[in-house]
């Protein structure tokens, strides 16, 4: 009797379909309906926590099929260790629960830490926003190379040990980020220098100064970042297609929006943590008197990346043990009901040969058949449109807030935190439930996705609100006290404009250095480069509540004063007085939410809209065009652009360091224009997609109707030729 089997389940070996073919007719877990507690609960994770052997005899298939008892290839263990206490694990639900912790750590440490650290990473080694960016890009490069490799092999090879190894990998990279803290001398900013006064001695530090920066270091960052893209690659493509391979089809988006929630809530866990380890000196054995507030202040930005790595390490374990599939995973594979496009030529059923994508010959007509697929192209660049955006503004988002709203680098990372939380992880979770919930076709997912989008795209004109930079003097506005000053320029090129723009009548003979950025906020509300261009002479007191010291004696402080008496300052950067913070948050929360609302749907549209057995290099390929084209230039660009929008840079004994001040207006209208483009880019991607598309003859066109058909008639199936082997295939067959 012939073998009802569904084309793209997927076995182990060919011997498991020669032992099909030869079991009995009775006996052995039934092929048939599924459990009774699978039955009541609709859940697909029963069927694949229970043991081969415990479905009972009674049920059978329409067909009156058996199938015999898994092997030990689908046991969990380390290659002979496989104990029984923990095949308990061997579920679909534990997977998800593993796969989620690495995703969370995936996301805490490459889109949290990381993100957090830029301000204080570019200020402990004398960084550029650019090589900032390109330290973030070289994770996006990584992927780049490893994406066909690891996509093609590991979609039929062994899937957690792909992940397994990968999570390792991602490990090293993370003890390796934080190598620079350790093979650098301790970070100190001296005291005099450090306070440094009208009328105090005062040389300048190029003068005993060795050699250059530390800039050099970049290239360990960006090693450290290559290694997590290389880690990380196997997570969001093979982690997804096992998740998909293992559960009910109509409960995938569910499982996969589970997963990529651990992804959005785990940078969310980043900021936080990484908000509170910036409040720690970064040489936590030495002590210092120098607050956050500080502009030379370093936190502590490497306690977050070995803490990460070493759990990383850890979860590692339990991955590497799980089988390459789950017992009863071929019963969902077998009711799942093809939406694959369908190409004009016909030439997409050459995707439904059981042994196609075995071998490397076979890649060139793998890569052919996605690039044919016009929904496949224009799914991959929305993606890369909507990466763009969100590359950019997670590595540089805090950075944003520090400068709109005057806030220290741990207090931004800790407010966009807190954005993410709600707003990343809810629009996450929710797109995969809605997708569920509607049961939305392939085409009803792009419209979805397509809405979203404009409703994103309505929220970011919130950027056309900024905050005005607070008056500096010498730099956006001019001293008060003597002559006036001429019209500052946009931006200073070099340390001689900018020493002649703050060195005015009140503090000509106090011997003022440019090299010391220290700046103190006057009594009369204007900030000025440090206590000695402020003309201040002595220290009054310090305010035991926030530890900053309280100058007097200023002489460039005149004018009406808003606190204190004239001739006061008190040091660190003066408070905005801009009251758009809350409606800000409020706007870039729906921004967040709608963008992250449709990941999760466009993911399945992807998944569906191409042949099974091409899902998991599908994925690879949209990865590297999302990659390319959005997430490397994504960082780089943000990066320049804001370098862009810098008023003050630091000047590193003639070399250009990491900026100072920003001009306000300028990184909002630029961040507004970028919003823009890529929102409306991602919109007509959408809209194309959803034209083009065109589903196969025998699928459900209504957006009601479930992707999974019972034991129904099969005479309303259609029933695939004969293969030369003698199997017959039916796309509906349920095993």
């Amino acid at each position: 009797m012939p073998v009802l089997l569904n084309a793209d389940a997927s076995f182990s070996s060919k011997q498991e379909l020669l032992d099909l073919q030869d079991c009995p007719l009775s006996g052995g877990p039934s092929l048939g309906t599924p459990s009774p507690e699978d039955s009541q609960t609709g859940s697909p994770v029963g069927s694949g926590s229970r043991s081969p052997g415990s479905a009972g005899a009674s049920g059978s298939s329409p067909a009156g099929l058996k199938l015999i008892s898994a092997d030990t290839g689908q046991l969990c263990g380390w290659g002979a260790l496989a104990p029984k206490a923990i095949q308990v694990f061997n579920t679909p639900r534990w997977v998800l629960f593993f796969l989620c912790v690495a995703s969370f750590l995936q996301g805490m440490i490459i889109n949290g830490f990381i993100n957090t650290v830029v301000t204080s990473i570019e200020r402990r080694f004398d960084l550029r926003s650019y090589q900032a960016g390109l330290i973030a890009s070289s994770y996006d490069i990584a992927a780049c190379v490893c994406l066909a490799f690891v996509s093609y092999f590991g979609g039929t090879g062994h899937k957690p040990r792909w992940l397994g190894w990968g999570v390792l990998v991602m490990a090293l990279g993370s003890l390796v980020f934080a190598l620079p803290h350790f093979t650098t001398p301790p970070y100190q900013v001296s005291l005099p220098e450090q306070t440094g006064m009208c009328l105090a001695n005062r040389t300048s530090r190029c003068q005993d100064k060795e050699g250059g920066g530390q800039s050099s270091y970049r290239f360990v960052f960006m090693l450290g970042q290559f290694l997590h893209g290389v880690g990380a690659t196997p997570l969001y493509t093979l982690g997804v297609t096992y998740l998909d391979e293992n559960v009910n089809s109509n409960y995938a988006p569910v499982y996969i929006g589970i997963f990529y929630t651990a992804a959005i809530v785990g940078p969310a866990a980043g900021y936080l943590l990484g908000g509170y380890f910036l409040n720690i000196y970064t040489e936590i054995h030495l002590a210092t008197e120098m607050t956050p507030e500080n502009p030379h202040w370093v936190g502590a930005w490497w306690v977050g990346f070995l803490g990460g790595g070493a759990a990383a390490l850890l979860i590692a374990i339990p991955i590497l043990g799980y089988p390459r599939q789950l017992p009863g995973s071929q019963e969902f594979v077998a009711m799942r009901v093809s939406e694959a496009h369908q190409l004009k030529d016909g030439s997409h059923t050459t995707a439904s040969d059981p042994q196609f994508g075995k071998s490397v010959k076979d890649m060139p007509r793998s890569v052919l058949l996605l690039l044919k697929n016009p929904t496949f192209l224009f799914l991959c660049l929305a993606g890369a449109t909507e990466a763009t955006l969100i590359a950019g503004m997670s590595t540089f988002g805090p950075k944003f807030l520090e400068s709109q709203f005057s806030l220290s680098a741990s207090e931004a990372a800790t407010w966009f935190g807190y954005m993410v939380v709600p707003a990343g992880g809810g629009g996450t979770f929710l797109g995969g439930y809605i997708v569920k919930r509607l049961n939305l076709r392939c085409r009803g997912i792009i419209r979805f996705c397509m809405m979203c989008a404009m409703v994103s795209l309505l929220a970011i004109f919130i950027f056309l609100i900024h905050c005005p930079n607070v008056p500096m003097a010498g730099v956006t506005a001019p001293y008060r006290s003597g002559p006036a000053a001429p019209r500052q320029p946009d931006r200073y090129q070099n340390l001689s404009s900018l020493d002649q723009s703050l060195t005015v009548g009140c503090n000509s003979g106090c011997g003022c250095v440019t090299e010391l950025y220290n700046p103190v906020c006057g009594a009369d509300g204007v900030m000025y480069y440090s206590p000695c261009h402020a003309g201040c002479t002595a220290i009054n007191h310090t305010e035991r509540s926030s530890g900053r010291q309280v100058y007097s004696g200023c002489s460039c402080v005149q004018g009406n004063v808003s606190w204190g008496e004239q001739g006061s300052a008190l040091a660190g950067k003066c408070g905005s007085s801009c009251h758009h913070m809350p409606a800000f948050l409020s706007l870039l929360f729906i921004v967040i939410l709608f963008t992250f609302l449709c990941s999760i749907p466009a993911l399945t549209a992807t998944l569906r809209c191409v042949p099974d057995s091409q899902r998991s290099f599908g994925l690879g390929i949209q990865w590297i065009v999302v990659r390319t084209l959005g997430g490397i230039p994504g960082p780089i660009a943000f990066g320049s652009v804001i370098d862009i929008s810098c008023l003050l840079w630091q000047d590193q004994c003639g070399e250009q360091g990491s900026c100072y001040l920003y001009h306000n207006r300028a990184m909002s209208q630029y961040t507004l224009v970028a919003g823009i483009l890529y929102k409306v880019l991602g919109i007509m991607f959408f809209l194309v997609a959803s034209i083009l598309y065109q589903p196969p003859p025998e699928s459900p066109q209504s957006s009601c109707e479930s992707t999974d058909h019972g034991a129904g008639p099969m005479s309303d199936l259609p029933v695939k030729d004969l293969p030369e082997d003698g199997v017959i295939v039916n796309v509906h067959a349920r095993l």
